[in-house]
Formats: C-alpha cells, structure tokens, sequence
C-alpha cells in the first residue's frame, strides 16, 4: 500500500528554497517512508531544519521518524534509535535515543534495510502508544509563515 499525499503547501513553501537535487532527494524519501506506513501521521516543523516527522499520534513525542532537511543535506532520523536492531550498522550518532542515516542519494534508503529499521520503528512507537495510536494519515503543519 502507498499513500499518495500531496506536500502541504507550508512545507512546500520552504522545500522550494533548496537545491532541486535536494528537494527530489526529500520527496523520494518522503514517498518511501510513507508506502511502508502509509496511515502515520506527518508533523511538519520549520526550525533550525525543516522537518518531517512521521507519528502514531498527533504528538511529536510519539514520533518513530523523521526527515530533517538542512542547509546542503538531509537524514532520515530515529526517534529512539539506540534500541532498534541495526544489524546493517546504518545508524549514527551518539546521543541517549536518537540516530539517524545519512542520505545522500536514492540508494542510501531504498532497499530493505533501511525499510526494516522504519518498520520496527513504527512497531516500538506502536507499542510506546499503548493503544493511544490514532494513525489516520493527518498531515499537520505546525510551520509559521
């Protein structure tokens, strides 16, 4: 199943200030991550990067990943990265929770590795909601223009 959601214009706005390559590097990852949880939520943050972050709720501390988009690069983020199986090594970073793989190009996230660590973690964050998991595909734009 795939979820064939259009970028809301807030995010839009800002996703039109980066590099075309960038821009397409973003919607590529977007479109991956959403056809393996294609009802999470979308939480859309513009602060020190612009941000997508995908949720079993409404609420950005049931978040499972994210897509922070920087000046020259993007990542795909792991809220609670230290306690997924990175059988691959994939991850970096060396914080308490969150890691993240850089994304460079396609191949960076468009195989199964990288779909099994989206996987299980949607399930951890599934599990984290204790039954509070209202996944009905919003996309909700807390960016202000």
């Amino acid at each position: 199943m795939t979820d064939n959601r259009d970028i809301h214009p807030d995010f839009r706005f800002y996703l039109d200030f980066k590099t075309t390559e960038l821009a397409a590097l973003y919607r590529g990852l977007r479109t991956f991550v959403l056809s393996i949880c294609p009802g999470a939520n979308e939480l859309l943050y513009h602060t020190h990067a612009l941000t997508s972050l995908y949720s079993v709720t409404e609420k950005m501390s049931d978040g499972f990943c994210m897509i922070p988009i920087y000046t020259g690069h993007l990542n795909l983020g792991f809220n609670r990265g230290t306690l997924l199986p990175d059988k691959q090594g994939l991850l970096h970073g060396t914080g308490k929770l969150i890691r993240h793989i850089p994304i460079a190009e396609e191949r960076d996230y468009n195989n199964v590795a990288v779909g099994e660590l989206i996987e299980a973690a949607l399930q951890l964050a599934l599990a984290d909601a204790e039954g509070a998991a209202i996944m009905h595909g919003a996309t909700i734009s807390k960016i202000k223009r």
